[in-house]
């Protein structure tokens, strides 16, 4: 059959059948005019792959289930300890997720939503929050979301001291970068 129909019997676009041909995952028998042909074989391999997609498996993943699945001789302990593996990294994910949630929800209900200029929310994306000027350790909620030493992030020992950030003019707006 042609890619046309593998991608309506598999549920996988063209453009992705070839990306999966170009990186091993699928080899498809071509004909002498060059067109690829696909047998009842492949699409069980296409759905397979659509499958393991669906449930957020990484590349690498779906090639080492793939190997898994067309050997008759594998162990099901590698399978299960590949998804638990996976069911952690989603479940770490989720809670990152969460996190940054929550920070936003914390942010637009701290902007006044009105014609002010003042936002917190684009201050925090700007690396700059209202809390700044903070003796108690407050503040910045989301640096623990943050890669450490980002330059949004106010790293001990930057040497940064508040190096290129703008200064709040009267009036609300932006200079140019304080020196």
């Amino acid at each position: 059959m042609t890619i046309g129909e593998a991608a309506r019997r598999s549920g996988i676009s063209e453009k992705m059948i070839r990306h999966y041909e170009a990186i091993g995952l699928i080899t498809a028998r071509r004909e002498a005019n060059g067109y690829r042909v696909y047998a009842e074989p492949d699409i069980a391999v296409l759905r397979f792959i659509r499958h393991a997609r669906d449930l957020a498996f990484p590349l690498e993943e779906v090639r080492r289930l793939l190997a898994l699945w067309r050997d008759g001789g594998r162990a099901s302990a590698e399978v299960r300890r590949i998804a638990l593996d996976h069911v952690a990294a989603l479940e770490a994910k989720a809670r990152s997720l969460d996190a940054i949630a929550a920070s936003l929800r914390h942010l637009a209900a701290h902007c006044h939503g009105d014609e002010r200029p003042d936002c917190p929310i684009l201050d925090e994306l700007e690396g700059r929050t209202h809390d700044e000027d903070r003796t108690d350790g407050g503040g910045d909620e989301l640096r623990a979301l943050r890669p450490r030493g980002d330059l949004g992030d106010p790293v001990e020992g930057s040497g940064r001291g508040g190096a290129g950030r703008s200064r709040r003019r009267p009036g609300g707006g932006r200079d140019a970068p304080a020196a």
